[in-house]
């Protein structure tokens, strides 16, 4: 169960991504990253009009229900891909 804050949904407007595509990558996220302070990326690889992004996903994982503090599309998927 994730929350969604209130600048995420803004953001997802103003960046242009469906929430299906971030629902999606919350519950079978294809890498999870720990980040900073509790905080955890949870990404994907996306398709968004045509062209390929890595969705990354920041959530808040010490609070309950974990919180979606973030998130963006990025196309330099090499950079933020860790191969195990």
């Amino acid at each position: 169960m994730f929350q969604f804050s209130k600048h995420v949904l803004e953001e997802l407007e103003k960046r242009k991504i469906p929430q299906k595509l971030v629902e999606h990558t919350l519950n079978a996220p294809e890498q999870k990253v720990p980040e900073v302070d509790g905080i955890m990326c949870y990404q994907s690889r996306v398709e968004i009009s045509g062209k390929a992004y890595l969705l990354r996903v920041m959530v808040n994982e010490t609070m309950s229900p974990a919180v979606v503090v973030t998130m963006y599309r990025t196309s330099k998927i090499s950079k933020y891909w860790r191969t195990p």
